[in-house]
């Protein structure tokens, strides 16, 4: 199983940015994927989820309305679209998959938000 972020950028508050998650090494339309992100000394959170079909999507709070999750099953590669960008959001980006009750994690991809 292998999880590739990119799309980490310095960005202006206000702006807007789009994270790619490229899979491979398992049947990526079977499985959910989520993204999650961790900013300096604060624990890592969820920040949206998406099913393998990409019927059903969910989001944190704070991100609700600002971020869109979405999949490209033809591509085997999961999306984080951010709009209304806020200092606060600057932190790794990290996808993630659940295999058989096992995590796996990509490398991450940073997102700094300036003021």
């Amino acid at each position: 199983v292998q999880l590739v972020e990119s799309g980490g950028v310095l960005v202006q508050s206000g702006g807007s940015l789009r994270l790619s998650c490229a899979a491979s090494g398992f049947t990526f339309s079977s499985y959910s994927m989520s993204w999650y992100r961790q900013a300096p000394g604060k624990e890592r959170e969820l920040v949206a989820f998406i099913s393998g079909a990409g019927g059903i999507t969910n989001y944190a709070d704070s991100m609700k309305g600002r971020f869109t999750i979405s999949r490209d099953n033809e591509k085997n590669t999961v999306y984080l679209q951010m709009d209304s960008l806020k200092p606060e959001d600057t932190a790794v980006y990290y996808c993630k998959v659940r295999i058989i009750g096992r995590d796996y994690w990509g490398q991450g991809t940073q997102v700094t938000v300036s003021s």
